[in-house]
């Protein structure tokens, strides 16, 4: 229906920007499982028409003030490239895997529904001192009222995937200007610390609590912290990595092979599937896939 008057929707949409009578329209909310439940929430084509407008003109300009070592939803990153860099820390942390070394992995709880959007507003006006693009920005973060007043983003604004970096960059900065943490990995809300000394990642654990508590209003996940060596396997970011090798995670596996059944093993899903296992340590879940659904 937008289509239908793209013209006049368009014009009509860049006049009440400029007049500033802009209203961001509501969201349709369903759920999905990727695999854990998750509460997408939907905006109308034409507020997302604006959120790709916004995203193209500031995820440039905010990219270059993020840390290297954050991964999620940048151009040039991703899950394969996270992986890779957390490998090639490993390398160096353990002087190439002659010492022992713990890994500490952290998760925050219900992180898009956590963001407090006074925090994040603030953290903008420091970084943006042109006024207009402060008051439409918050106007995209104050649509949303589906958690508890003045909190979350929407797990589906291609915006909140930009605002969430922004507001970790706050976290990231500090592991990196105070913390001096050399080996550390972000990929969203999961993040890694490395070192070979054991007590040196537990004393960390009370100062990233309190700053994310304090600063950010986030918790960290009560089941989802664990210290532990990378001999003994570190699950992160859908495989179980060791010093010289990784595996699938078990719960990725089952799925994988619950949805190549359900597809009733398409060449498609089947080869998507083999692409992520090419990153890994898995030939043998490869051939087991292609004999089960006759490809060899």
């Amino acid at each position: 229906m937008f289509q239908y008057r793209l013209a006049d929707n368009i014009a009509l949409l860049h006049t009440e920007l400029e007049n500033k009578t802009y209203l961001h329209g509501g969201y349709r909310a369903f759920n999905i499982s990727d695999p854990k439940p998750r509460n997408i929430h939907k905006a109308s084509v034409r507020d997302r028409l604006l959120h790709h407008a916004i995203h193209r003109v500031l995820a440039p300009f905010f990219d270059r003030t993020f840390i290297a070592d954050s991964y999620s939803c940048r151009v040039g990153k991703g899950t394969h490239k996270a992986i890779a860099r957390f490998h090639a820390f490993a390398w160096k942390a353990s002087k190439n895997n002659t010492r022992t070394l713990w890994v500490l992995k952290c998760d925050i709880k219900k992180f898009f529904a956590s963001v407090d959007q006074d925090i994040l507003l603030a953290i903008l006006a420091k970084r943006i001192p042109d006024g207009n693009i402060l008051w439409l920005l918050e106007r995209v973060v104050r649509s949303f009222k589906s958690t508890a007043p003045g909190k979350g983003l929407p797990l589906g604004n291609l915006t909140s995937q930009l605002l969430v970096n922004i507001y970790m960059n706050e976290f990231d900065q500090f592991v990196k200007r105070e913390l001096k943490a050399r080996y550390y990995v972000r990929y969203a809300d999961d993040f890694v610390f490395m070192n070979q000394d054991k007590k040196a990642l537990l004393q960390l654990l009370p100062t990233i609590r309190e700053f994310l508590s304090q600063r950010l209003f986030l918790s960290l996940h009560p089941n989802k912290v664990s210290i532990q060596t990378l001999a003994s396997g570190v699950d992160f970011l859908g495989w179980v990595h060791f010093p010289d090798h990784r595996v699938l995670r078990t719960a990725t596996k089952q799925r994988m092979f619950r949805t190549i059944s359900e597809k009733n093993g398409k060449p498609e899903t089947v080869e998507s599937y083999l692409g992520l296992l090419r990153h890994g340590n898995a030939r043998k879940l490869e051939r087991k896939i292609l004999s089960t659904h006759g490809f060899i």
